[in-house]
C-alpha cells in the first residue's frame, strides 16, 4: 500500500510496526490511528508472533497528536468529534498494552505527548542517545487524553511524573534511563540492531509463558502484594500442564536450548 501510514515488517517470529509519516513527525492523525488499530488487531489474532516492535520513520518516534485535526474538530458545533477522536486513540493504546506478546518501543528522535503515551503502552523501551522524550501537553494549554497521567506514575516515581507532565520539558533519553522509564540508551546508529537483538532474544522464550507473565504484571498493581503472589500459584496450575513447561524442564536436564511452541 503506497499510502501506508503504518509500515509492517515481519522478521521470523517478530513483527515491526513503523509510524510512517515523517513529514508530520509521525503525528497521530485519525488515518494513522486507524491503520495502527488494524495492525494491532491483526497481532492479537496471530498466535505465531512472539514479539512486536514499534518505531518511527524519519527524525521522530512520534510528535504527538494531530493538533490541526484538533482545530478542525473544534470548528464543529459540538466538542463531540474531538472527544470521539480522543476515545479512539485511548482504545488503540489500550489494545497495544493488552497485546499478549512483549512489545518493544525503539525510540528515535522525539517522543512527545501522544508519542510518550504510545511508548508507555509498550513493555520495554530502547532509545537512541539523541532521543528527547516528554509530555508537551501543558506547553500548548492541552491536557493529557492518551493515558500519560494514568500510566506514567505507574512507571516512574510520582514526583518525576509530576515534573514531566507539569513542566512539559523534553528530557534526554539518558535522564529517563536513570529515572527508569527507558530500559537502555544506545548510540543512534545502533538503535535498530539493539532493538532487533532484544526482540530476537525474547522471541526464543515460551510465548505461552510470556503471555502468562504479562498478565500477572498487568494485574499486580490492581491488588495487594499477597494477592498478586497467590495469583502466580493460580496461574501455575494450568501452565504446569503445558508443553512449554515440560519442554523447558527437559531442556534444562539435557543441557540444550528449549524449543517452545506456545502449546
Amino acid at each position: 500500500m503506497t499510502d501506508a501510514l503504518i509500515g509492517r515488517e515481519r522478521k521470523d517470529d517478530i513483527v515491526w510496526l513503523t509510524l510512517n509519516s515523517p513529514g508530520s513527525m509521525n503525528a497521530l492523525s485519525v488515518p494513522m490511528l486507524e491503520q495502527l488499530d488494524a495492525a494491532v488487531r491483526d497481532l492479537h489474532a496471530d498466535a505465531t508472533v512472539r514479539c512486536v516492535g514499534i518505531t518511527g520513520a524519519g527524525k521522530a518516534f512520534c510528535a504527538g497528536g494531530d493538533l490541526l485535526g484538533f482545530q478542525a474538530d473544534l470548528a464543529q458545533p459540538t466538542v463531540e468529534p474531538l472527544l470521539h477522536r480522543l476515545r479512539f486513540a485511548q482504545a488503540v493504546f489500550d489494545r497495544i498494552e493488552a497485546l499478549p506478546m512483549p512489545v518493544i518501543a525503539a525510540v528515535n528522535g522525539y517522543a512527545i505527548a501522544g508519542g510518550l503515551e504510545l511508548l508507555l503502552c509498550c513493555d520495554m523501551v530502547i532509545a537512541a542517545e539523541s532521543a528527547r522524550i516528554g509530555d508537551g501537553h501543558a506547553r500548548y494549554g492541552i491536557i493529557p487524553a492518551g493515558g500519560s497521567s494514568a500510566r506514567l506514575p505507574r512507571k516512574i516515581a510520582a514526583n518525576r511524573a509530576n515534573y514531566m507532565l507539569l513542566s512539559a520539558e523534553l528530557l534526554p533519553a539518558k535522564t529517563l534511563e536513570d529515572w527508569g522509564l527507558v530500559n537502555r540508551v544506545v548510540p543512534d546508529g545502533d538503535l535498530a540492531a539493539a532493538a532487533d537483538g532484544l526482540a530476537r532474544s525474547i522471541a526464543q522464550h515460551s510465548p505461552l509463558g510470556l503471555k502468562v507473565i504479562k498478565g500477572l504484571l498487568a494485574n499486580s498493581p490492581k491488588t495487594s502484594a499477597a494477592d498478586a503472589a497467590r495469583a502466580e500459584i493460580t496461574a501455575f496450575g494450568p501452565y504446569a500442564r503445558s508443553h512449554d513447561f515440560e519442554e523447558g524442564l527437559r531442556a534444562f536436564v539435557e543441557k540444550r536450548r528449549p524449543v517452545f511452541t506456545g502449546a
